[in-house]
C-alpha cells in the first residue's frame, strides 16, 4: 500500500499520536481527522469532521484506502461506530482497522467490552477487509493520576491483581504495521504488554525513574466511586468501576505477542514507560 492514503480518527488522541508518525514513517499519506480546525496535525492532510455528522464523516472518507477507527468514550460510542464502519464501505475504503478492546465479548458485565463487541460483530459483516486490535489497559492511563503520583501516592480499586498493561506507542506501531501490510484480513490481535504487571510493581517503577517515593494504595470501589463523583458523567464513572472489576478478577493478565508479531520489535515494558515519562510524575 505505498503511498496510500490513511485515515486516522482521533488523531490527536493518546493513540493516534503515536499511529500517525508511524504510518508517516512507512510512507503513508496520513490524513488527520479532528473535531476542531485548531488541533492541526503537522505533516498531515487534516481534515475537520464529527462522528455526529455523516455528512462531514463522508467527505473525510473520499479517496482514503485505508481507515483507523477509534472514537472518544461516549455513551453513543458502538453507535457512532456502527456508522462510520457503514460510510466507510459504502465510499470505498478498502481496509478498515477497529480499535476494541481486551476481552471484549457480548456477554462481557463491563459495558464497554459489550459495546466493542457490538462494533466488532457489526464490521465482521459488512464484507470489508477489517482486522480488530484489542490493546489492555494503557500504561498511559497512569498520566491522569499524575497530579496524586507527583505527590506520592495513587490509588485504585484493583488490589493486587496484574494485567498486562500496554504501552500506547507499541498500539499506534502495531496499527500501522496492519495498515501498511497484507495477510491481515479478517484476524483479531490482541496486544499486551511484555508481561503483567500489578500497582505496586508500576509505584516502584515509578519511584525507581523518578528517584521519588510513591506507594500504590488500595482502595474500595465504592470509595473510588465517591471521590470521582461529579467529576466524570454517572455512565462513564459506571463503567470506569466495572473495568476495574475485571482487572481486579484477574480477567486481564494474559500476555499475548502480537505487539512483537506486527512489528519485529518487543513490546516496551513498564519501565521504558517509567523512564520516558519520568517528567510528567515529578511536576506536583
Amino acid at each position: 500500500m505505498n503511498r496510500s492514503t490513511v485515515l486516522v480518527t482521533g488523531a490527536t488522541g493518546t493513540v493516534g499520536s503515536s499511529l500517525v508518525p508511524a504510518l508517516q514513517a512507512r510512507g503513508v499519506t496520513v490524513r488527520a481527522m479532528t473535531r476542531s480546525p485548531e488541533r492541526f496535525v503537522a505533516g498531515a492532510e487534516n481534515v475537520v469532521a464529527d462522528l455526529q455528522d455523516p455528512q462531514s464523516v463522508a467527505a473525510a472518507l473520499k479517496g482514503v484506502d485505508a481507515a483507523f477507527l477509534n472514537t472518544p468514550s461516549s455513551e453513543d460510542a458502538a453507535a457512532l461506530q456502527i456508522q462510520f464502519a457503514d460510510l466507510a464501505r459504502d465510499n470505498g475504503v478498502r481496509r478498515l482497522v477497529v480499535l476494541s478492546q481486551y476481552g471484549a465479548r457480548s456477554d462481557s458485565p463491563v459495558r464497554y467490552l459489550r459495546w466493542h463487541a457490538e462494533v466488532e460483530k457489526h464490521v465482521e459483516h459488512l464484507g470489508l477487509d477489517h482486522t480488530v486490535l484489542r490493546p489492555n489497559l494503557y500504561l498511559q492511563a497512569l498520566l491522569a493520576f499524575a497530579a496524586t503520583i507527583a505527590q506520592g501516592w495513587f490509588a485504585a480499586p484493583i488490589g493486587n491483581a496484574a494485567v498486562s498493561a500496554i504501552d500506547t506507542r507499541d498500539i499506534g506501531e502495531a496499527a500501522a504495521a496492519v495498515l501498511t501490510s497484507s495477510g491481515h484480513t479478517a484476524k483479531t490481535y490482541t496486544l499486551t504488554g511484555p508481561r503483567a504487571v500489578t500497582h505496586e510493581e508500576i509505584a516502584r517503577a515509578l519511584a525507581a525513574a523518578t528517584g521519588r517515593r510513591i506507594t500504590f494504595q488500595d482502595t474500595p470501589a465504592d470509595h473510588f466511586a465517591d471521590v470521582l463523583t461529579g467529576l466524570l458523567p454517572q455512565w462513564q464513572l459506571e463503567g470506569l468501576i466495572e473495568d476495574y472489576a475485571h482487572y481486579a478478577r484477574g480477567e486481564a493478565a494474559e500476555v499475548h505477542s502480537s505487539v512483537t508479531d506486527l512489528t519485529g520489535k518487543p513490546a516496551r515494558d513498564l519501565t521504558d514507560f517509567a523512564r520516558d515519562h519520568a517528567a510528567a510524575f515529578t511536576q506536583a
